[in-house]
C-alpha cells in the first residue's frame, strides 16, 4: 500500500485538519462570463470577447442590411434577365424565328438530373463540412449573427 505525503499537497503538518480555500473575485468572474456564455457555452467565440454586445448588433446588423439591400437588387436584375430571355425565346418560338426540339431539350434535361444526381452524391460530406462550420461559427458569434439576420431582412424590407 502506498502511502500520500500530505506536505506534497500543501500542508505542513501532516497532523493539520486546515483545508486551503481560494478566494474567487466575483466582479472578475463576471466580466469573464458574459451572459451569453451561460446561455450558449464557455466558447462564445473571439469577437464577443472583444466588443460589447451593442456593437456586435450594429455590426451584424450594417453588414446583415447591405447584403440584404444587394441581394434583393442583384436577383431583380436576375429574375428580369431569366424572365425576358424566357419571354423573348417564346415569342421567338410562335413567331417562327425559332424552332425548339422539345424532345431532345426534354432528353437533356434528364440527362442533366441524373449527373446532377451522381455530383450530388459525391459532394454531400462536404456539404456537411460546410453546414457544421457555418452552425459552429453562428454559435460561437450568436450576437453578432443575430444582428446579421435582423439587418438582412431589413435590407431586404427596403
Amino acid at each position: 500500500m502506498a502511502t500520500v505525503d500530505n506536505r506534497e499537497a500543501g500542508q505542513d503538518d501532516p497532523e493539520s485538519e486546515d483545508e486551503v480555500y481560494e478566494v474567487v473575485d466575483l466582479t472578475e468572474y463576471a466580466r469573464r462570463h458574459q451572459w451569453w456564455s451561460r446561455v450558449f457555452g464557455s466558447n462564445s467565440g473571439p469577437i464577443a470577447e472583444k466588443y460589447s454586445v451593442a456593437t456586435q448588433i450594429m455590426m451584424g446588423g450594417v453588414t446583415g442590411w447591405c447584403a440584404g439591400y444587394l441581394f434583393q437588387r442583384v436577383g431583380k436584375i436576375a429574375a428580369t434577365a431569366v424572365g425576358g430571355g424566357f419571354l423573348l425565346l417564346q415569342i421567338a418560338n410562335h413567331s417562327g424565328y425559332v424552332q425548339v426540339d422539345w424532345k431532345k431539350v426534354e432528353k437533356d434535361v434528364n440527362k442533366a438530373k441524373k449527373h446532377l444526381k451522381k455530383k450530388a452524391n459525391k459532394a454531400a460530406p462536404e456539404i456537411n463540412t460546410f453546414i457544421e462550420e457555418a452552425t459552429d461559427f453562428i454559435k460561437r458569434n450568436i450576437v453578432l449573427s443575430s444582428g446579421f439576420v435582423g439587418g438582412f431582412f431589413l435590407g431586404l424590407a427596403s
